[in-house]
This record gives structure tokens, C-alpha cells and sequence, in this order.
């Protein structure tokens, strides 16, 4: 499933605006292991680390992902990144709304999206910012689905849903890759292609 049309004619038109393509930040991934439909990694770039665990399964060309940094292990940061197929001209918050989040069929986690895109950078970025993240993952680990509601305007919702199927061996790892410093510069080392990264999603 293809969510770009999504994005161009319902959620913002913004595609045909990205015309002026600058160089985004490019950070290194190694220490890539899959567990189920999630995936656990880490990015480096010169002395800056961050560590993830995403699911890319679910979307052709959107991933979602869960980001901490060393030293601040303790406050990871969510957000969904969909793929444009264009650069971006500028850095920018076009929107922040409601979203919901729901777990299989338990309770709702109310919070905030915020609709960022980077320069230079072909993503649209949707950050979230929840009240209580640490339940939130919790419910994740013992979770089978993920379903999202994001209100882009009054009774009209963009929907995704996520499969949680290997979430918890993910965050589990990525928080074992956040704790542990690399004992050597080669574990910082590329172990594929270079990925895209805004400042704060690493």
C-alpha cells in the first residue's frame, strides 16, 4: 500500500511545492537485525548516535519508528516517515493535530502529531508527541496491531495500521544498542545504504 497519493490530494498539497532540492544530513545504519515484521538499528554520524527500532512492513513507502539517542535513553521519540519522492526546500512544521493510538482492542492514547518536512530530505514526517509514551510502548510489546487515527481536520481522519509482530524483541534490542557505547569505530561503520535523518529523528 502506497500512501504518497494520500498525502498529495488529501492530507496536504504539498508535493508539487518541493521543486528546489538541497543536501540533507545523511547518517551511516549498522547493527541492523530483524525480529518479525520490525527491524532494530543504529545510526552514527561522525561523534552523533542514535538508535532505532522500525516497522517497514506494513507500507510500501512509509516506515514507523521508534528513536532514542544515548544519554537520553529514557526519552524515545515516535514518528512515521512517508516517502514523497521529492526533495524538500525547507525545514518546517506545516501542522500539529490530534491522533489516537490504538493498541489491538485495549485502551486509546490521545496525543499530538506534528506534520514536518525536512530540507533536503524526500520525507514527510509525522512526529508524535504522546503523555505517556512509556504505557504506550508497554502496550506495544505485548500488542499484536497498532492503529492509528490522525485527525487532519474535523471528522476527517487519515488511518494507518502497523503490525506489531516482532516490536518487542525490537525495542528491546534498541534499548540495549542505546545503553551500550561502541567499543570500537567499526561498529559505528555503514552496513548499508546511507539513510536520511532530521536532526531529531536521527
Amino acid at each position: 500500500m502506497r500512501l504518497v497519493t494520500i498525502l498529495a490530494s488529501g492530507l496536504l498539497p504539498l508535493a508539487a511545492l518541493f521543486v528546489t532540492p538541497t543536501q540533507a544530513t545523511s547518517f551511516n545504519t549498522g547493527d541492523v537485525q530483524a525480529h518479525g515484521n520490525w527491524h532494530s538499528l543504529s545510526l552514527a554520524l561522525g561523534g552523533e548516535r542514535h538508535v532505532r527500532a522500525i516497522e517497514q512492513h506494513s507500507y510500501d513507502d512509509s516506515v514507523f519508528s521508534i528513536n532514542a539517542t544515548p544519554g537520553a535513553c529514557a526519552h524515545p521519540w515516535m514518528e512515521i516517515r512517508v516517502a514523497l519522492g521529492k526533495l524538500q526546500p525547507r525545514s518546517t512544521t506545516w501542522d500539529q493535530v490530534p491522533v489516537d493510538v490504538l493498541i489491538d482492542r485495549d485502551d486509546v492514547h490521545s496525543g499530538e502529531a506534528a506534520f514536518i518536512t525536512e530540507r533536503g530530505d524526500d520525507g514527510f514526517y509525522v512526529r508524535l508527541s504522546m503523555p505517556d509514551t512509556d504505557a504506550l510502548l508497554d502496550d506495544m510489546r505485548h500488542g499484536e496491531t497498532l492503529r492509528l487515527r490522525i485527525h487532519r481536520a474535523e471528522e476527517d481522519y487519515w488511518f494507518m495500521v502497523f503490525s506489531l509482530n516482532g516490536a518487542d524483541q525490537a525495542l528491546a534490542r534498541m534499548s540495549r544498542l542505546c545503553e551500550t557505547p561502541p567499543s570500537s569505530p567499526k561498529d559505528n561503520a555503514p552496513a548499508g545504504n546511507p539513510t536520511r535523518a532530521s536532526s531529531a529523528t536521527g
